[in-house]
């Protein structure tokens, strides 16, 4: 059998594995403040979408909860806290850092405490907990509060979609977009129209949450295996086929508004302002 842990585990790498090998493969999850791992996850090739990181082990509970404590409803994001046997005491000769990731576990025995992960989950209908990201990845444009891991798992969910990351990047100073990055999994088409995908977005997420779309063959690294998110490529600020001109005055008004608004180089009579990172 194989374990994995310490990363998020992308589905297209879970089915390439089941594909190769016949051996069991668990997901795992925990951080050290917790004895390393706290949840399973006994994958299978038919489960589609993102892998969840499962239930917890034995005298350990797991709580999504909202900024002001509460349990979220299932499907609802929310930070995710663990409780148990085997939390750590604190952080040594830490006192100020030990009260403020181990807060009282109310909904434990008196006296109890738990520990603030720092990572987004959300409950399965099923019962198991999935895996966002971090909450450092929580962002506000335009007065919205955004969080880059629920838009990754909605791109995840898409026909087609082998890997996907989402960032905030402000290209023109003074104006953040949302861009995703979408991977191709093996035997799919590699040069998608990312408009049905943006369209199949918005059946779940609100407008403001469904980015920009950029096609990519393969999402880069740094040396240490973690996502270089620095090294992704800068999306066209406008179709780079089809093309038709501002047709009348008022056409070409618009048209110079926008790309002055947008940093494009030029914009078509058929653009859509959203799609090319307006709000």
């Amino acid at each position: 059998r194989v374990v994995c842990s310490g990363e998020a585990l992308p589905e297209e790498l879970k089915n390439r594995f089941l594909d190769v090998l016949d051996v069991p493969l668990h997901n795992l999850y925990g951080p050290t403040e917790a004895a390393v791992d706290v949840t399973h996850f006994d994958c299978r090739r038919e489960d589609a979408g993102p892998v969840p990181i499962g239930r917890p082990i034995w005298n350990t509970s797991l709580y999504v909860l909202d900024p002001r404590g509460r349990p979220v409803p299932v499907g609802v994001a929310g930070e995710l806290f663990l409780a148990g046997a085997g939390l750590a005491r604190g952080y040594l000769r830490r006192p100020a850092l030990t009260a403020e990731r181990f807060p009282l576990d109310p909904f434990g025995p008196p006296g109890s405490r738990m520990y603030r992960t720092g990572d987004l989950a959300r409950h399965r209908a099923d019962g198991s907990v999935e895996y966002l990201g971090r909450t450092d990845d929580q962002v506000k444009i335009h007065g919205f509060r955004i969080e880059l891991g629920e838009i990754e798992t909605a791109l995840g969910h898409l026909d087609g979609v082998g890997r996907a990351a989402v960032v905030v990047r402000e290209d023109v100073p003074g104006e953040r977009r949302l861009v995703g990055y979408v991977v191709p999994e093996a035997g799919a088409d590699p040069a998608p129209d990312t408009e049905p995908m943006r369209a199949e977005l918005a059946r779940s997420l609100p407008e403001y949450m469904v980015p920009v779309l950029v096609v990519v063959d393969g999402l880069p690294v740094t040396p240490n295996g973690k996502l270089d998110r620095r090294a992704l490529p800068a999306p066209a600020a406008a179709a780079a086929t089809g093309y038709e001109p501002p047709a009348g005055e008022t056409e070409e008004l618009v048209a110079m508004v926008w790309a002055s608004v947008l940093d494009a180089p030029r914009i078509g009579r058929h653009d859509d302002f959203f799609a090319l990172g307006g709000h």
